[in-house]
């Protein structure tokens, strides 16, 4: 173990350890919040633009915050998305394009309007504000983070089970040219006489993120994991040549090392 061979392989492992060890404590560090939203930061109203811009994520911490915006609502961009529950009960949202006001240039955003368990209501309602859409309204809701397309059945081609902005825009009039927001509003008060949707203010977010630590905890492994492999290649080496020592001097007709 104490040739230059082994020696310069333990230099190498001591070092990939020592890498595997800083990505540990890399991940550790990154697993605990040193600061953490204030608790009910969700729940004071900010104005939308403080919170995202058109075209970005929404940072983890701002899913669920109480935003305001005011703009008016688009004809004929009003539409159905079912698999929506309220209280736990199935039913439909309605929902329209709502186009910022005083942004620099025209943009858009998703909002929810409000609920209904009749899928019957829900096309009136969708069919009603589109050709009366509401105009110059300030808007208080929760900004929710887009759920991603999905296909539709196959007997509905045209049926929305997700709420997504980005599946949206492909049914929305006049977007040459539009900033569109990626999340989208549920609105607090209900248009077109439907139910108010029911959006809780989300659950507080642990400071320590315990997957993180899992990640550390796997990294410290591989650090000791490398200098096993090391030390058990050397030995294997070590003990094939002591091995291959005893069976020369045996065929030479002397006794083994050591006796």
């Amino acid at each position: 173990m104490l040739r230059p061979w082994w020696i310069g392989m333990l230099v190498f492992a001591l070092a990939v350890a020592a890498v595997f060890a800083w990505l540990g404590q890399w991940q550790l560090s990154s697993a605990i919040d040193t600061d953490p939203p204030a608790a009910g930061a969700t729940e004071s109203v900010r104005p939308l633009a403080d919170v995202t811009e058109p075209g970005e994520y929404l940072a983890e911490p701002l899913v669920g915050q109480r935003v305001e915006v005011t703009g008016s609502f688009v004809a004929d961009d009003f539409g159905v998305v079912s698999s929506r529950f309220n209280d736990g009960v199935e039913g439909y949202w309605v929902v329209g394009q709502l186009r910022v006001a005083d942004a620099a240039a025209p943009t858009a955003l998703a909002v929810a309007v409000g609920w209904t368990g009749d899928r019957a209501r829900a096309d009136a309602v969708a069919s009603a504000l589109s050709a009366d859409p509401p105009q110059e309204v300030a808007l208080t809701g929760r900004i929710i983070s887009d759920e991603g397309p999905a296909l539709p059945p196959r007997d509905d081609p045209d049926e929305m089970t997700r709420m997504s902005p980005a599946a949206l825009l492909s049914t929305w009039h006049d977007i040459e040219g539009l900033d569109v927001y990626r999340s989208y509003l549920t609105s607090a008060e209900a248009f077109g006489g439907l139910e108010a949707i029911h959006s809780p203010a989300p659950n507080e977010r642990s400071s320590v993120n315990w997957l993180n630590i899992f990640y550390a905890i796997e990294w410290a492994i591989f650090a000791g994991f490398a200098f096993y492999m090391w030390y058990r290649l050397a030995r294997d080496a070590h003990e094939k040549e002591v091995e291959a020592f005893e069976e020369r001097a045996a065929a030479a007709g002397g006794p083994p090392p050591g006796n």
